[in-house]
């Protein structure tokens, strides 16, 4: 079971944002997008989980095509957190986390209650579910969005063969603790049968929590494949235009 995506192409006013972008996204993986800004990452990730519709290419979900799946059957088996969600209205916390919830033809309080409890201690964010969701800090508010991405996956009455999570730089405004706590949750995730697709910018933490990586620059795949395969100098040299030293004895990452 997997996300299959095909030769995709996708061009807005003459500009090629992405150019026959191939990848498969596998159940019990995370599969992480890396490169520049403005290599067409984001948009990807709109293309993979439906939210707008490529010029050229086909995404398969478990071998059926995406444009086939309706918008809520969609819903039930991939939940996305994007880089921008800022929330007009005062709503609380607890408020923010619901609006992920999903649920069959009436809404079961105690099945909520039970799923936001989970998800509470998971994500350690209980302590702020009273809370006006936009007195909060840029990380805090991450952490929240990053619960409701997950809790829409909580709800085991679905019928699905598999469910993906998708993330555009979830890591952004965290500190480095919670950074952490988040790729482990992931980590986890995928370890429950979960496919992850998510965007980073950090190739260090990349390289230690990722099964699969993709290095894009200028809208096409530079290079594909495990952590070990594709952490060469010359690759991400390449796709950076920086100099970059990979010390392999500490696995880290160095620029000039």
């Amino acid at each position: 079971m997997s996300i299959e995506i095909k030769n995709i192409s996708y061009t807005v006013k003459d500009f090629e944002i992405l150019k026959e972008v191939s990848l498969k996204i596998k159940k019990n993986e995370i599969f992480s997008l890396l490169g520049p800004n403005g290599s067409g990452k984001s948009t990807l990730l709109r293309i993979v989980s439906g939210d707008i519709q490529p010029n050229f290419g086909t995404v398969k979900f478990d071998d059926t095509m995406l444009d086939k799946i309706s918008i809520i059957d969609r819903a039930r088996i991939r939940s996305v957190m994007s880089q921008s969600q800022e929330i007009i209205y005062d709503f609380s916390v607890k408020e923010v986390i619901e609006m992920g919830w999903l649920e069959g033809k009436e809404f079961v309080t105690e099945k909520f209650d039970n799923a936001l409890i989970k998800v509470g201690d998971e994500c350690k964010i209980s302590h702020l579910f009273d809370k006006s969701f936009n007195q909060l800090s840029g990380g805090e508010k991450r952490k929240v969005h990053f619960a409701r991405t997950l809790i829409q996956m909580y709800n085991k009455d679905f019928e699905t063969k598999s469910r993906y999570i998708m993330l555009d730089e979830p890591t952004a405004n965290l500190d480095i603790s919670h950074e952490l706590q988040l790729i482990k949750i992931l980590k986890k995730k995928s370890q429950e049968g979960f496919g992850i697709f998510i965007i980073l910018h950090d190739l260090n933490l990349a390289y230690h929590f990722s099964d699969k990586v993709a290095f894009i620059k200028k809208g096409k795949i530079h290079a594909l494949g495990t952590p070990n395969e594709v952490y060469k100098e010359e690759i991400l040299s390449d796709v950076y235009d920086l100099d970059v030293s990979f010390d392999k004895t500490i696995k880290k990452i160095s620029y000039y």
